[in-house]
């Protein structure tokens, strides 16, 4: 696949008619003021990770970055990791993403909770970042490295954008020790964006880029139960079990994925990796 293709595709997976204010529509729906937003009261539509707001706090924990630092959230989306660690920590926050609309809604979802001198967008390949060597004290990434192709590029350019002494965390899916997975899921309806790894290869193409690892913990488990009841949810309610503007944010499709994905964790085909790291 080039390049463009990649980037077609991709974005094409992700691309959805007026999501703004599809959003603000599901979140005044769910009896948000959209005059006196906060941080938190978005995570129902731009936490696009399973674990939702609880799995982003434990990252801002763990990574614990300080307000005179400044952090790059690699696949960032819609932002709403980026906002939460602003807001708690402080610190300034870029977010890369490969999707113009996911830039473009973020940046307007940001100013709407007060954080846009915080918080920056920019749209780009993490696989050949737009930023010099050094430029960043942390590195951060949640779920989106499925659909990155090239991770050593990806791991060697996160290397190369951070400080040394800098640190890199993320909470990533990978593949299990059972596979092919089954589709769709909620980063690709076919295996044509689906990049999973084993976490040993991943484990051992950080080493090579030159990373100490700080901590590497399997979260399946946990996740595998994150499923469970998201699933008892909205197996009990319907649409209104599972948050309007994830459904917004993933497409038609997203219950049939939702089930999909967790039948995955069920069988140990899709494993859950979280990892702090060190640039020397």
């Amino acid at each position: 696949m080039s390049d463009r293709d990649y980037a077609r595709d991709v974005n094409a997976r992700y691309t959805f008619d007026h999501l703004e204010d599809r959003i603000l529509d599901g979140l005044r729906a769910m009896g948000k003021d959209l005059n006196a937003l906060t941080p938190e009261d978005l995570a129902p539509a731009d936490q696009l990770h399973s674990g939702g707001l609880a799995a982003t706090l434990e990252l801002v924990a763990l990574a614990a970055v300080r307000a005179d630092e400044v952090a790059l959230d690699v696949g960032g989306g819609l932002g709403g990791p980026a906002r939460i660690l602003a807001s708690r920590s402080g610190c300034r926050v870029t977010v890369l993403d490969l999707n113009e609309a996911f830039c473009r809604t973020g940046a307007a979802l940001t100013a709407r909770v007060g954080l846009g001198d915080r918080v920056t967008f920019q749209q780009g390949d993490a696989q050949a970042m737009p930023f010099a060597d050094h430029s960043f004290d942390v590195a951060w990434t949640q779920h989106a490295s499925m659909n990155i192709p090239d991770k050593r590029a990806l791991y060697q350019e996160i290397f190369r954008v951070l400080r040394p002494g800098g640190r890199f965390i993320f909470h990533d899916h990978m593949a299990g020790p059972v596979q092919p997975i089954h589709f769709p899921v909620p980063w690709a309806r076919d295996e044509t964006i689906n990049h999973l790894i084993a976490p040993e290869e991943a484990r051992a193409l950080l080493r090579e880029t030159g990373f100490r690892e700080r901590l590497w913990e399997d979260q399946s488990d946990q996740t595998t139960v994150w499923f469970r009841e998201s699933l008892a949810r909205m197996n009990a309610t319907g649409a209104a079990g599972v948050p309007i503007g994830l459904r917004l944010a993933q497409g038609a499709d997203f219950d049939e994925m939702m089930r999909i994905q967790g039948r995955n964790f069920e069988e140990r085909r899709v494993s859950t990796i979280l990892a702090l790291l060190d640039r020397p």
